[in-house]
């Protein structure tokens, strides 16, 4: 039976925990061929291990990666070219959290971190995937963003600033590069349960996390955090030929809670 990804090639950066790992999976289960990349080489070899487990025939290429540094970036995706052929989609996913503090208080260090990391690295990916799919004439970008990219938090300066300038930067090439059949968009999570998520809960209660996340999830609507898994799925429709059309948009994935008064 035709799977959805047979035949394509698909870039995921943050690939070795996460949210990335979990777009692994499901675009693997789908029929696709992996470039994985990370800073983690112990989970990217994860990665490979679980995607073995669901889809044992998946061609996999992993590659051990800093987001932040152009010339690494550069080099995943010469990378991948070079064993496959072609770019059909790329997960520009990898960021990081940051430490938590009030605006005075955060250090001019973690912010050119955070900002390098979750910004600087999303444009490093699309500018060199972009030049590739232009020449290819085909492709789908989905950048990850988040709900700290549509509003305020608290206490994050850095990585609200970061995503953000993420969600700018998709929709401004997104109107760019439309009319050569490249269509971008960004997907916004809330709270899903990942270790990021568990080192953010642990910088609020400690020990005493797991309470704390639970306070944490009693404003949303369905009461609960996301499961990686879910994320998965949208990131699989909205790479896909079936998404085509869509083009400039930002996905809140986070159980309403954005929309709530």
């Amino acid at each position: 039976m035709t799977k959805r990804y047979d035949n394509k090639v698909v870039i995921i950066t943050g690939a070795g925990a996460g949210l990335g790992q979990a777009a692994a999976l499901q675009l693997a289960k789908e029929g696709a061929s992996l470039s994985l990349v990370d800073l983690n080489e112990d989970g990217l070899k994860e990665t490979k291990e679980l995607i073995l487990e669901v889809a044992p025939e998946c061609e996999t290429l992993l590659i051990t990666a800093n987001c932040a540094v152009e010339e690494e970036v550069k080099n995943y995706v010469d990378e991948t070219v070079a064993k496959f052929g072609k770019i059909d989609g790329f997960f520009n996913n990898a960021g990081v959290e940051g430490k938590q503090n009030l605006t005075e208080n955060y250090s001019s260090d973690e912010f050119k971190w955070v900002l390098d990391v979750n910004l600087n690295g999303v444009f490093y990916g699309m500018h060199y995937v972009l030049k590739v799919m232009k020449k290819q004439g085909f492709g789908s970008i989905l950048n990850c963003a988040s709900v700290g990219g549509i509003r305020g938090v608290g206490n994050q300066s850095g990585y609200a600033a970061s995503k953000h300038g993420v969600i700018g930067l998709t929709r401004n090439s997104a109107i760019e590069y439309g009319q050569y059949n490249i269509n971008i968009n960004a997907i916004a999570p809330g709270a899903f349960m990942t270790a990021m998520v568990e080192g953010s809960l642990r910088q609020m209660g400690g020990d005493n996390w797991e309470e704390v996340g639970k306070e944490f999830v009693k404003p949303n609507p369905m009461k609960r955090f996301g499961e990686p898994e879910e994320l998965g799925y949208a990131v699989a429709f909205l790479l896909s030929d079936e998404a085509k059309f869509i083009n400039a948009e930002v996905l809140v994935i986070d159980g309403g809670q954005s929309y709530k008064y």
